[in-house]
């Protein structure tokens, strides 16, 4: 197998930009993500001053991150001007009242590019540069999501739908790959070794309807979850947000009975709720919908059962064998006394290409200080929870 060469990449992929975008003006749109930029920084020294970029604050980003993106690739070492584009409301109202995790994908991607095409028009660009990798297309071709970068591969032309023709510099490379080209172009840290963020942002990690409160409560989860576990470097962290409506399930005592078993715990100290909503999952390469089941555990006390990590992975994959219609397995971390309207979720997983990933195993003491916080600045958070299922048969992100 060939070593994989960042130096030789880059001069190819330059040589190979400047010859099909030639004198012609093109558009990048960065998310702050390190493909996107890396795609930007790479295309600017290709074509110099005939790239526009910009920003779509689509209101899917985190914290502050569109300012701070536009900032720094804006100034030395890599002087690509952006632009933010405020487009906040204009995806909140496509993406409203949307449950179902592919038809939000499908609207995000048909809303980003309709932005896209109207900014293309505005810079008078007929290119947009865009940093699909590889990936991305297995995934969307393959059947498990539909990543919202994907056109021509899915029978989607580009030029006639939304007027400009589509060039892809980083379709060749898996992930890491694209991180040794960012820190061959000077890319700091913050860029290059960034987490992972999917193209829809925040949206595909809000599970059933989007709202704007549950966005923003999301949003502060968020900024907890990173903040508290970027020191231990998992491969992705993030957390997501699900609505607390239970389904009535008659599976309910069956995964009591395999918890308790499990665990050695009485049954009486089990309960589990199988959420209305469901996720995605992935099973033979090929995208499905599935039940998410929150289990807590409580000791004689009635505190909460904290049991090595593994214990835990282990009842999951039992659970999910027994009962092939869920996709994920939710254990408590804390839970306050008053029911609120909304759940986290912390998700934490180690990768090599992001087609397959396990579960991190985040110490207790960590998982807690994350809980305490989100549920102290997050009022409407009933529960906290640790995803505990790996890919397969769950995906990275939650829709």
């Amino acid at each position: 197998m060939e070593i994989f060469d960042p130096q030789k990449f880059v001069e190819t992929a330059v040589a190979e930009m400047k010859k099909n975008i030639g004198s012609e003006k093109a558009l990048v749109a960065v998310s702050g993500g390190v493909d996107s930029t890396t795609c930007a920084v790479l295309t600017r020294k290709a074509i110099g001053e005939n790239l526009a970029c910009v920003i779509l604050d689509d209101v899917f980003m985190r914290q502050g991150e569109p300012e701070h993106v536009a900032e720094t690739l804006s100034k030395p070492p890599f002087n690509v001007p952006a632009t933010v584009v405020d487009v906040r409301e204009r995806f909140l109202k496509a993406m409203k009242t949307l449950k179902d995790a592919e038809e939000k994908r499908k609207m995000f991607r048909e809303t980003f590019y309709q932005v896209l095409a109207e900014t293309a028009k505005k810079e008078k660009c007929k290119i947009l540069v865009q940093g699909t990798i590889r990936a991305d297309i297995i995934e969307t071709v393959g059947g498990v999501k539909t990543q919202h970068n994907v056109l021509e591969q899915m029978g989607i032309s580009p030029m006639e739908r939304f007027g400009f023709k589509v060039v892809e510099p980083l379709l060749p490379l898996f992930k890491e790959q694209v991180r040794m080209v960012a820190r061959l172009l000077g890319l700091p840290p913050e860029f290059s070794e960034r987490q992972p963020f999917p193209g829809p942002g925040l949206s595909v990690r809000v599970v059933g309807e989007i709202r704007r409160d549950k966005l923003e409560t999301l949003r502060k989860a968020t900024a907890i979850a990173e903040s508290e576990l970027q020191g231990l470097k998992p491969g992705q962290y993030f957390a997501v947000i699900m609505d607390n409506e239970e389904a009535p399930q008659p599976r309910v005592l069956r995964v009591q009975e395999t918890t308790a078993r499990l665990l050695n715990v009485p049954s009486r100290n089990v309960h589990v709720k199988v959420f209305k909503d469901k996720a995605t999952g992935v099973e033979g390469g090929k995208r499905r919908y599935g039940e998410v089941i929150g289990i807590r555990v409580e000791t004689m006390n009635g505190k909460l059962h904290q049991t090595p990590l593994q214990n835990i992975i282990s009842l999951q994959a039992r659970i999910i064998t027994e009962n092939p219609e869920v996709a994920r397995v939710f254990y408590a971390i804390k839970e306050v006394s008053e029911k609120k309207p909304y759940v986290i979720g912390i998700r934490s997983v180690e990768t090599k290409n992001f087609l397959e990933a396990k579960v991190s195993e985040i110490p207790w003491p960590t998982l807690e200080k994350i809980a305490d916080g989100i549920t102290k600045k997050c009022s409407d958070v009933s529960t906290v929870y640790y995803d505990v299922t790996p890919k397969p048969p769950a995906t990275i992100e939650m829709e």
